[in-house]
C-alpha cells in the first residue's frame, strides 16, 4: 500500500473513531453521563465491587482518571465506595440502585450507535471489520508494550 493511502486508512480510522465516541457521547449526555462513565458503569454492570485500580487496568486508563470519573459518578448517585472486608485502605465500588437502573439505558444508547455506525454493512462486512480491528488492536498493543520494554531497558 502506498504511503499516501496508509496516511489515508489512518486518517479514516481516527474520524471513524471520533464520530463514533461523539454520538455515543451525544446519546449518553441525554441521561447524565459524561464521556467515559460509560464504560465504568458497564465493567461494574459485568464485575461489580472492582478497586479503582482493576477497573483503570481494565479499561487501560490512568487510575487517576478513575478516580475522578468515580468520585463524579458517586456524586451523582450512581456508584458507592465501600472499604474492603481484608484491607480498608482499599476501596471497592459499587453501583448503587440508581446506577443499575441507567446500565440499560446505557446499553440502548451504545446499540443505537452500533446500528448508526454498521448501516449499509451486512453481517459478514461487519464480522470482518471485527477481526480487522481486533488486529490493529493486538498490533498497538503490541507496540506499546514493546516501547515500555525498551524504556525500562533504557532506565536500568
Amino acid at each position: 500500500m502506498a504511503k499516501a493511502d496508509k496516511s489515508a486508512t489512518m486518517s479514516r480510522l481516527h474520524s471513524a473513531a471520533r464520530l463514533s465516541r461523539t454520538a455515543l457521547a451525544a446519546r449518553l449526555l441525554s441521561q447524565g453521563f459524561y464521556a467515559g462513565q460509560d464504560q465504568i458503569m458497564l465493567a461494574l454492570d459485568q464485575q461489580d465491587g472492582q478497586t479503582p485500580g482493576q477497573l483503570a487496568t481494565r479499561l487501560g486508563v490512568r487510575p487517576p482518571t478513575i478516580t475522578k470519573t468515580i468520585n463524579r459518578l458517586q456524586v451523582q448517585g450512581f456508584l458507592e465506595k465501600r472499604a474492603s472486608d481484608s484491607d480498608a485502605r482499599q476501596a471497592h465500588i459499587f453501583l448503587t440502585e440508581a446506577g443499575r437502573e441507567t446500565i440499560r439505558g446505557i446499553e440502548k444508547s451504545v446499540r443505537k450507535t452500533e446500528k448508526q455506525a454498521f448501516r449499509g454493512l451486512d453481517k459478514k462486512e461487519q464480522k470482518a471489520l471485527s477481526k480487522l480491528l481486533s488486529r490493529i488492536e493486538a498490533n498497538l498493543n503490541g507496540a506499546v508494550a514493546a516501547e515500555v520494554d525498551e524504556d525500562v531497558e533504557l532506565e536500568d
